[in-house]
């Protein structure tokens, strides 16, 4: 760099530090920019000779992160030093402890749980990422600001992610979709949270993703026109009551609009609630919830409410914090709009979460509430035994669930996610209530333990000093503490009989003269195509695995082995009479890699993609390697959890083979509609139809239809023209 360059680069970096100072809501005393100055000063010392992939000089990073931190978030200045310092003791050679020397204890703390890891061998059969997650998450314990401030640093590098390859795009972005974004969500961080759900669609799906932004970019006059129409209609009421108000048009997110597309089974056009309207007032504390009751009664003079609708968040604000009305309601033209209904102080924690709702409550209050808020994320944190991906999916299972509020025999409320069982409130109240569980009454009836909750139930735990855990409960539990404390009394359960299952094993071998080590063991593992040990002692203890079995497993012991490794080795056919242009030429193929090499394969059952289907492979224990579709509902976890086991994938040009593909079909009952259908499948380019079977009720019909097809264009073409016959109103395919 030219001494002019390193001058304008310099004076960015002054200029950003500046900006920094300017942006942080909080008043900083001269302490705090002391702080702050000095992070910043080590930061930029630190980090003088890196570079991030866009040639960017690296300290520009830290200084984003804390930007969000401060801006975003509205942290404390502690938290602001330790996003400067972030990277600084995994990056240079500034070391832990010298970070607490210059900074104490609290911000040393900070950085270390923000030290990603680094020291895990790589041929270890784990998911180093599933790893991390779980370091992050146990850093909750600690300090919540440690968190916050990883969303911070990764929402800035998904802004930044156009200057990485592509494959490590779709991993930092599957990750974000997995485990940041619902985070982020929990915490009460809802504009991070839609900003790292767009980015997250933007490179995991850009297809999708640019084709709603430049339909949301033509229909914007549309819209802006709309929302000044519904404003202008409430203004002089609002007005004649002198409230002190604002209101503001906000468009749903592209991640959100999508995922309705998805679940809905509709086009971009079909969407009905593509925006929302937000009323935010002026008010004191004393006459907020007056106010927002006000409010919601001059918009339901205007408009028709949709009675369904109604969420009062203000009466039971969300275990993030969160308060509002939110109403549905009709608007101009027949259009269903979203109103949300905030007080001044109410908006500021639905922007800034954590750090607002807590800026409210003073003293004894606020280290309470605190201790509540973290207590209600750690679900999953008190099971340490799980491995690192079931620990990170037992966290996730409540972190994007909407809640319930039930009462206890007492009349004291209880928050549970949406979905809960009376297992779930059981373990809510306590570990041995749980464990005890007999049965439950709901609004005093005796009900299944797996009967679901409603807000406003009242529940009643009957316990038994003989009850205990069974499997069926994890079909019943559905929040993370629950499932992980039954899973550990059954492990412990299963533990002692698998106990009793070794000795007995010891014996029956040592009659068919084979000596129970090691290798033996690993040999009948894979023999009873189990997954540990413990299965196969579990199964020799209940008799699952009797005599019999174990004579055939040594019977043939010396060549059925052999054969069952080979079986797991799969190979593609290198024949030499196979002619591979002849293949090419004739049938659709798969080829992975950027070598383009042609593998066997199996087709995940869970998407089972298609020719033309965007796919990947994976590449799995025991299975060879699994193909699914992009889009598949596992792709995220896969992508996330296990991206070393990820390897590209893409069809070749389509001809002769044929695959199976199933349509779904919804609409009016019309004289003469299965003709219809199955006149436009066998017309369509001569596509075979194998199955086919309608429902009708009410004038309705729901379809099913199995077709035999070359690949996806023709799955698509042909379910435009099923939407073109009369009647019906959703093609979706399964």
């Amino acid at each position: 760099m030219s001494e002019v360059e390193i001058e304008r680069e310099n004076a960015a970096i002054a200029q950003a530090y500046k900006d920094l100072l300017k942006i942080s809501y909080r008043n900083l005393s001269s302490d705090d920019k002391k702080l702050i100055r000095k992070a910043f000063d080590i930061a930029v010392d630190a980090h003088k000779d890196q570079r991030r992939k866009s040639g960017e000089a690296y300290i520009f990073h830290p200084i984003a992160v804390a930007k969000i931190v401060a801006s975003e978030i509205g942290l404390d200045a502690t938290s602001i030093a330790a996003a400067l310092l972030h990277d600084v003791v995994e990056d240079t050679d500034y070391s832990l402890a010298d970070i607490e020397q210059m900074f104490g204890e609290t911000v040393a703390r900070i950085v270390d749980g923000l030290t990603k890891i680094s020291s895990l061998k790589k041929d270890m059969d784990i998911s180093l990422q599933a790893e991390n997650f779980r370091k992050m998450l146990l850093t909750l314990n600690d300090d919540v600001r440690v968190i916050i401030i990883k969303i911070a640093d990764r929402l800035h590098n998904m802004q930044t992610l156009q200057h990485m390859r592509e494959d490590k795009q779709v991993k930092i972005a599957s990750e974000t979709l997995y485990i940041y974004a619902p985070l982020a969500h929990r915490i009460g961080l809802y504009n991070i949270k839609t900003d790292l759900e767009d980015y997250g669609l933007k490179y995991t799906e850009p297809e999708v993703y640019n084709d709603i932004l430049n339909k949301m970019k033509d229909s914007k006059e549309d819209q802006d026109a709309y929302i000044a129409e519904f404003s202008n209609v409430l203004k002089s009421s609002l007005d004649k009551e002198g409230l002190n108000y604002s209101i503001k048009g906000r468009p749903k997110s592209i991640f959100s609009i999508r995922n309705k597309m998805v679940k809905q089974g509709v086009a971009f056009e079909e969407v009905y609630d593509k925006f929302a309207v937000r009323i935010i007032y002026k008010s004191d504390l004393e006459n907020e919830k007056f106010l927002a009751w006000k409010i919601y009664s001059i918009v339901t003079d205007h408009f028709r409410p949709n009675p369904t609708r109604l969420r009062d968040w203000i009466s039971s604000p969300k275990s993030t914090g969160y308060e509002a009305l939110h109403i549905t309601v009709m608007g101009p033209q027949g259009q269903w709009v979203e109103v949300q209904i905030r007080s001044e102080r109410m908006n500021e924690i639905a922007e800034k979460g954590y750090a607002a709702h807590f800026r409210y409550k003073e003293g004894k209050e606020k280290e309470d509430s605190l201790d509540i808020w973290i207590s209600k994320l750690q679900e999953a944190l008190e099971n340490p035994e799980l491995n690192a991906v079931d620990f990170v999916e037992e966290f996730k299972l409540n972190l994007y669930s909407k809640e319930i509020f039930v009462f206890t025999p007492k009349g004291d409320l209880k928050s549970l996610p949406k979905g809960a069982t009376p297992l779930d409130f059981a373990f809510s109240i306590h570990t041995e209530v749980g464990m005890k569980t007999r049965g439950a009454k709901v609004n005093g009836k005796l009900v299944p333990l797996s009967h679901v909750l409603h807000s406003g139930d009242q529940v009643e735990i009957m316990t038994s000093e003989s009850a205990k855990p069974n499997s069926n409960w994890l079909d019943y539990a559905k929040t993370g503490r629950a499932r992980s404390k039954i899973k550990s009394s059954l492990k412990e359960e299963k533990k002692s009989i698998a106990e009793d299952g070794k000795e007995i094993l010891r014996r029956k071998m040592k009659q068919l003269k084979i000596t129970v080590d090691e290798k033996s063991i690993n040999e009948l593992v894979n023999y009873f195509k189990l997954s540990t040990s413990l299965d196969l002692f579990y199964r020799v203890s209940i008799g699952t695995i009797d005599n019999k079995m174990l004579k055939d497993f040594a019977a043939q012991r010396s060549n059925a082995f052999m054969t069952f490794i080979k079986s797991r080795i799969r190979k593609p056919s290198k024949a030499p009479d196979i002619n591979r242009q002849e293949i090419v030429s004739k049938y659709d193929l798969l080829v992975f890699g950027n070598e383009e090499d042609q593998l066997d394969y199996k087709i995940a059952n869970c998407c089972n993609p298609i020719p033309g289907d965007s796919v990947f492979g994976f590449i799995t224990i025991n299975d060879g390697i699994k193909v699914h579709k992009k889009n598949c509902p596992n792709a995220l976890s896969l992508q996330s959890n296990y991206a070393y086991r990820i390897i590209n994938a893409k069809w070749i040009d389509s001809s002769e083979q044929e695959f199976t593909a199933k349509i779904r079909m919804a609409g009016i009952d019309n004289l003469g509609l299965v003709n219809e259908v199955t006149k436009v499948i066998s017309d369509n380019m001569h596509v075979n139809m194998k199955s086919v079977s309608f429902d009708t009720d009410g004038g309705t019909f729901k379809g099913r239809v199995t077709v035999v097809v070359k690949n996806n264009t023709e799955v698509k073409k042909l379910m435009d023209k099923l939407k073109k016959i009369s009647g019906i109103d959703k093609v979706t395919r399964e």
